[in-house]
């Protein structure tokens, strides 16, 4: 029997539960790609996991201001706190612009989206889009051509996936995942889930991300270490 390969040559799992309206998501996949640059040795396979952040926002979206007034209490209050936000970004190289922003969207299509795009091996780079478009752009993310434009700008045939976002596809399977991520206890995101042993929530710097990393791999030696020993007797 061929034996498993050694650890540091597996790629380690990197679960990032995080939703796309989310300026700390924003940042934070930022941040972990800049953790995962700083250990090049070390392979990882980043898998993007669905959470709403606001389940109670419809379908069809509501205005911006009628979102920052219900759960900020006025539009006013919440500019004065995202000033931070905005600032973080920018040191991170994203640009996030407040006043672009004129709708908040239910984020569901959104991560069917990723999940397709994740068919072809990109979703990391549907989430980028999706958040550029969201953050920077201020694009509406109810409005399937914009979705259909975000595809087709990832590679992805966009009348096939109009066709695809005018079905239930898919509808079930990323509830179930939203919710089976609030059932395990996640109420904040952006949350990484680092080879099922490390949970980090929060946009922490890339240095600390870059750690937790190394321990996961250290842990996951040291489990199939005891399980190999285990065997031999």
């Amino acid at each position: 029997m061929r034996a498993p390969a050694p650890a540091s040559e597996r790629a380690l799992p990197i679960d990032v539960v995080s939703d796309v309206v989310c300026p700390w998501c924003f940042i934070g996949k930022r941040r972990l790609e800049k953790a995962i640059a700083l250990k090049p040795e070390i392979p990882v396979a980043v898998r993007y996991r669905p959470y709403f952040l606001n389940p109670w926002v419809p379908r069809a979206g509501i205005s911006r201001a009628d979102y920052l007034t219900t759960k900020f209490g006025s539009v006013v209050r919440y500019r004065a706190n995202a000033e931070r936000t905005v600032a973080v970004a920018r040191e991170e190289g994203l640009a996030f612009n407040v006043d672009a922003i004129t709708r908040q969207p239910n984020t569901l299509d959104c991560h069917r989206l990723i999940r397709w795009a994740g068919e072809i091996g990109d979703a990391g780079r549907m989430k980028q889009r999706l958040m550029e478009l969201y953050f920077t752009e201020g694009a509406d993310l109810t409005d399937n051509e914009v979705l259909a434009g975000a595809a087709r700008d990832c590679g992805m045939d966009a009348d096939l996936t109009r066709r695809r976002l005018a079905t239930d596809e898919d509808v079930d399977t990323v509830s179930a995942d939203a919710e089976a991520a609030r059932s395990a206890g996640i109420d904040g995101v952006p949350c990484f889930i680092l080879g099922g042993v490390f949970a980090i929530s929060g946009a922490q710097a890339p240095d600390m991300l870059a750690d937790a990393i190394v321990r996961a791999v250290a842990a996951r030696d040291h489990d199939d270490a005891a399980a190999a020993a285990l065997g031999a007797v």
